[in-house]
């Protein structure tokens, strides 16, 4: 966590020093492994091109899942850095880490009538991402870029009964407007 902190200090602090920095939003559908469905995710993004073939990335969004047929609802909100290595000026690949500070919501009126009911919680996980994506020139100094991610994440469901073990890895795909680049 703490390097993961100190890598977003040392790239907003030395935002002067590059030429090619931008901001804007993004969108994203994610749908993790064992969730009831998929969602929508908003957020905002900040890229710094470093090189012409490295960039990197910090973003924050909001996502939220229902779990076992709605018993426990999940909201988190990812901060995820990630690094964009550029093969073809078009084309990236990308690797990071984030920061996913969750909520888990369980419904009482499901659970009522067990015997032990889970008290909602917050906690924060580690997670890390890959993926891949493509950014275009979109007007002057902007550019727009999709992309696919598949989150490494492993959230504690241990507290609900019938022996569920949700999976909550899960992919995201992205698209942004990247202002100022």
């Amino acid at each position: 966590m703490r390097a993961l902190l100190c890598f977003v200090c040392v790239v907003l602090f030395s935002l002067p020093a590059f030429s090619q920095v931008g901001f804007g939003p993004q969108v994203g559908y994610f749908k993790s492994a064992d969730a009831d469905e998929g969602n929508f995710m908003p957020g905002g993004v900040l890229r710094v091109q470093l090189t012409s073939a490295l960039t990197a990335e910090a973003s924050i969004n909001y996502r939220q899942e229902e779990y076992a047929d709605g018993i426990v609802t999940v909201k988190s909100w990812p901060v995820m850095v990630s690094g964009l290595l550029y093969p073809l000026p078009v084309a990236y690949g990308l690797i990071g880490a984030g920061w996913y500070n969750t909520t888990f919501d369980y419904d009482e009126e499901k659970l009522s009538g067990l015997p032990a009911t889970p008290e909602d919680m917050t906690e924060q996980e580690f997670g890390w991402h890959a993926g891949a994506g493509v950014e275009l020139p979109f007007g002057g100094n902007s550019r727009i870029f999709a992309d696919f991610r598949y989150v490494f994440l492993n959230y504690d469901f241990s507290e609900i009964p019938d022996d569920f073990s949700g999976d909550s890895d899960f992919f995201l795909f992205n698209v942004g407007l990247v202002l100022g680049m």
